[in-house]
């Protein structure tokens, strides 16, 4: 496999995923499941993987905990943080600083970061990284990424190029066609190839 140019086999690569960032881009986009083993891998690129972090949220019921596990299985680390509810329903769980502040102290580690999402809320982040000497990169889904985070990494890796490798079939409940009810799809399958 040739390495995109900036790429060498001896970078030490730190990989950084927005878990929400992702499984929201996927379930609207389509109405599918992010393979976040495929995404660390394509991410990696043949190169030296230091740590790769998910960033996730934690509900009451727990229903998450397999999700986890399978991370953790995957060798992915993972950053815990619970669902806070305020008084009118409001709900709220956002990583984006502990992400920047484990990028950042990660980033003497590493000569690559890459952060798996396509919020702009991480411009900052990417320009500080940069301007310490790191290679940033960013893997997302071309349609939902800001366009300032794709011009200001010094790679992108748009998932909808290749959702096939990228994607699966969601397990959760998704709306039937035929009957209006709701059915489940029980295919950890990739999908089919989707054309934008």
């Amino acid at each position: 496999m040739t390495l995109p140019q900036m790429q060498h086999s001896e970078q030490r690569v730190a990989v950084f995923i927005d878990v929400q960032n992702m499984y929201y881009s996927a379930r609207h986009l389509y109405n599918a499941r992010v393979n976040f083993k495929a995404v660390v891998d394509a991410a990696v690129a043949h190169r030296k993987l230091i740590r790769s972090f998910a960033y996730v949220v934690r509900t009451k019921t727990g229903e998450e905990k397999p999700f986890f596990d399978a991370l953790i299985k995957e060798g992915i680390e993972t950053r815990v943080k619970d669902l806070q509810e305020f008084t009118g329903g409001v709900k709220k769980a956002d990583w984006d600083v502990g992400l920047a502040i484990d990028a950042v102290r990660t980033a003497d580690m590493v000569d690559t970061i890459v952060i798996v999402s396509g919020d702009g809320d991480f411009i900052p982040l990417i320009q500080y990284l940069k301007g310490r000497g790191r290679r940033v990169e960013v893997v997302a889904f071309g349609r939902s990424a800001s366009g300032k985070v794709r011009e200001e990494a010094d790679d992108f890796l748009d998932i909808e190029e290749d959702p096939r490798r990228f994607l699966m079939r969601s397990k959760r409940l998704i709306g039937g066609r035929r009957s209006g009810r709701a059915t489940e799809d029980q295919s950890d399958e990739p999908l089919p190839k989707i054309h934008s």
